[in-house]
């Protein structure tokens, strides 16, 4: 080999070594910023924040809250339990001291109250405030589980409709609820299918053992009931396209019944609506308009005009907003 032959294959030899070399400094220079980005992010995550600043002071409170561990279980609120009651302890705080410092201000200066009982009031206020902040975040994950629930009993239909086609065609169980986590819906049924297949997939458990588990942390009591029927079911060798239709023909019965429930119900909301916030705002409004061409008194320091403008401008919006909130609570979402 010549000296320029060698020459040429020397340089070509480190080329490749830096490049092999830059290309793994840049992949780990990738891969640290990657992880250090994904640590910032969760670190300014509310509970992983609050979970880091209290920790294991919270542990005598723990006792306290002992209902709210199931109460996150069966909400599907993706939090655990040390770090939501950190961040319950966090926000608690926060709220008192918040007002503990704005209150007693506000009540010296614009109400001219002595500094004394302007602290006394303002201290009041801050346990109130811290209070409320607790109950807020204890009511929360009962608030979702119940939403969940009622999400879960309104498709109780579908889901066992859905299982009796899967099962009548020989399709096993697993197969069932991946066929299922797979539909592109939001519906808890669908949600819950997943997390049993997370159970199967990632945890390594059977498809028993994983429907057991959801059984558990499952807040409708009918699902529950169709989980376990599956689950005896399939211990005892049965047939599953028969507990599914006699599931699926009860689910629709009551389906029925709950709809003729509902269309009695919006009987009487429809009279209640049309008396209070219709025929009731039209007597008021021709009795307080002649009231005011006669020059008659009003209620109180309330003249007819100053009543005819609270009915009209924030009487009846409020009531129409608090009918169709009731509505929307009772209609059923299938």
């Amino acid at each position: 080999m010549t000296r320029p032959q060698f020459g040429r294959r020397l340089r070509q030899t480190s080329k490749r070594v830096v490049e092999k070399i830059t290309a793994k400094l840049h992949l780990l220079s990738s891969n640290l910023s990657f992880k250090t980005k994904t640590a910032s992010d969760d670190g300014w995550k509310p509970h992983i924040f609050a979970y880091r600043l209290i920790g294991r002071r919270s542990d005598q409170l723990l006792p306290i809250f002992k209902d709210m561990d199931k109460s996150l279980r069966k909400s599907g609120i993706m939090i655990g339990f040390r770090p939501y009651v950190s961040l319950t302890v966090l926000a608690s705080t926060l709220s008192f001291f918040f007002a503990a410092a704005l209150i007693p201000p506000m009540l010296h200066l614009w109400l001219k109250i002595s500094p004394f009982p302007s602290f006394l009031f303002g201290l009041g206020f801050a346990l109130l405030a811290a209070a409320l902040t607790t109950i807020l975040f204890y009511i929360y994950p009962l608030f979702k589980a119940d939403i969940k629930g009622r999400n879960l009993d309104e498709n109780l239909a579908f889901t066992a409709g859905y299982f009796l086609i899967m099962a009548g065609s020989g399709v096993p169980p697993d197969r069932m609820f991946r066929s299922l986590s797979r539909i592109p819906q939001k519906l808890e049924a669908i949600n819950e299918s997943r997390m049993i297949v997370r159970d199967m997939d990632l945890f390594g458990v059977d498809t028993v053992t994983a429907m057991e588990n959801a059984s558990k942390r499952t807040p409708s009591r009918k699902f529950k009931e169709l989980l376990e029927g599956l689950i005896a079911t399939i211990h005892s060798g049965g047939s599953l396209s028969s507990y599914l239709l006699q599931r699926y023909r009860q689910s629709m019965k009551s389906k029925r019944i709950s709809l003729r429930k509902f269309s009695d119900t919006l009987g009487v909301l429809s009279e209640i609506y049309v008396t209070l916030l219709v025929a009731g705002p039209l007597i008021f409004v021709v009795m307080l308009a002649v009231m005011a061409m006669l020059g008659g008194g009003g209620l109180g320091a309330f003249s007819p005009v100053l009543l005819l403008s609270l009915l009209s401008y924030i009487g009846i919006p409020i009531g129409s907003i608090i009918f169709l909130i009731v509505l929307d609570a009772l209609t059923p979402r299938w």
